[in-house]
């Protein structure tokens, strides 16, 4: 370590455990995450956590809207064959 960050205090497993489960709080969660990787005040371990952390939100968002869209146009091709004729 170098003598500028000589001073970080790593979070205290205490810390992680009320982190994480203000996270599990619905809407709540998503609002802290939020703060924590743009606010000023977040301890810098949280901070990148939480920017992880909504990135991979972001992925997966990206790559669940990809799948059901595939899924989603493969069975209306699939059903497309079929007509009434009643």
């Amino acid at each position: 370590m170098d003598q500028q960050n000589s001073s970080y205090i790593p979070m205290s497993i205490g810390d992680w455990i009320i982190t994480f489960i203000i996270t599990y709080i619905p809407l709540v969660g998503i609002i802290m995450l939020f703060v924590w990787a743009f606010g000023g005040n977040a301890h810098p371990s949280k901070k990148t956590w939480a920017q992880a952390t909504l990135i991979i939100f972001a992925v997966m968002i990206v790559l669940s809207i990809l799948f059901f869209g595939i899924i989603i146009s493969m069975l209306g091709a699939a059903f497309s064959g079929y007509s009434s004729s009643y």
